[in-house]
């Protein structure tokens, strides 16, 4: 049983959970029912995605140090069981957004799976480019919990997901900073790579740029008001020096690990002053 729920990447589901409700909430008014059975199946959906990537990566994940403990590698499961499972629970999250919440949310939803596992996951071995297609799917939750609320796509739900989609960019550059080494034993195509550690951090700073103009859009669109502009703002501008502080030639792993870090740190507060401050 621990196996099956670590297919599901208990941490990268509570993110995606989160921002989803961070999405519904905005949007408000909270209808508990509606909310309940958004989250539901959105942690079924993302349990699903998870647990394919990890079937379809299962060889991959054996010659990387932090992966070869998975239960696919390990031998702990089989694959087959992986598999089925994987699409047991996509199928079951799909009615469920479809009939007990949304058509357009289940296709965002759709949309999401198919991009995250036909898509981003075996462009990994062959483009730097595939992490902008796996950043879609990763920025899809709070746009599903806006369309949730509403019943349409507006700009609102729009800037969330951009949010989420600008954010990810500069924080899997740092995770790639610092295991491109194991990256490199498992062929993967990563930008410090194919490119090098210097454009990787120009990389970094270009995405900071538009994620701090971006993350002050919900108070133009009379989402959220003052105390978030500000928060945003002082996030925003930390978030950004700290990239530029990246830039020296002397910065290497320990300052791709400290970004790694005020990234974690960045995002949930965001998303709970937003949240706290929202005008729904």
């Amino acid at each position: 049983m621990a196996d099956i729920i670590s297919l599901m990447k208990p941490r990268v589901t509570a993110l995606v959970i989160a921002t989803t409700a961070g999405g519904l909430w905005v949007a408000g008014p909270i209808r508990y029912t509606l909310s309940f059975w958004t989250l539901f199946g959105t942690t079924l959906l993302v349990g699903a995605a998870n647990s394919l990537n990890m079937y379809l990566e299962r060889d991959l994940d054996a010659l990387m140090g932090r992966t070869q403990n998975r239960p696919l590698p390990s031998g702990r499961l089989s694959p087959d069981t992986v598999l089925y499972f994987g699409i047991i629970l996509c199928a079951v999250s799909i009615i469920i957004l479809g009939f007990f919440v949304n058509v357009l949310t289940a296709l965002l939803g759709l949309v999401a799976f198919v991009s995250y596992v036909l898509f981003y996951t075996p462009l990994k071995q062959r483009t730097t480019f595939a992490l902008l297609i796996g950043a879609v799917p990763g920025a899809m939750p709070p746009l599903m919990g806006w369309t949730a609320a509403t019943g349409h796509i507006s700009l609102p739900g729009i800037i969330l997901f951009l949010i989420m989609f600008l954010w990810q960019v500069p924080h899997f550059q740092a995770i790639a900073l610092f295991h491109k080494e194991e990256y490199a034993r498992a062929g993967l195509k990563i930008l410090p790579l194919e490119k090098g550690d210097e454009a990787t951090k120009h990389c970094i700073v270009r995405y900071l740029f538009g994620l701090l103009a971006v993350s002050l859009y919900p108070v133009a669109f009379h989402v959220s008001g003052s105390f978030y502009f500000w928060t945003a703002l002082v996030l925003g501008l930390t978030f950004f020096i700290w990239g530029l502080y990246g830039l020296r030639k002397e910065a290497g792993v320990r300052w791709a690990k400290s970004f790694f870090l005020v990234s974690i740190i960045y995002l949930p507060i965001l998303f709970a002053v937003l949240v706290l401050n929202s005008k729904s």
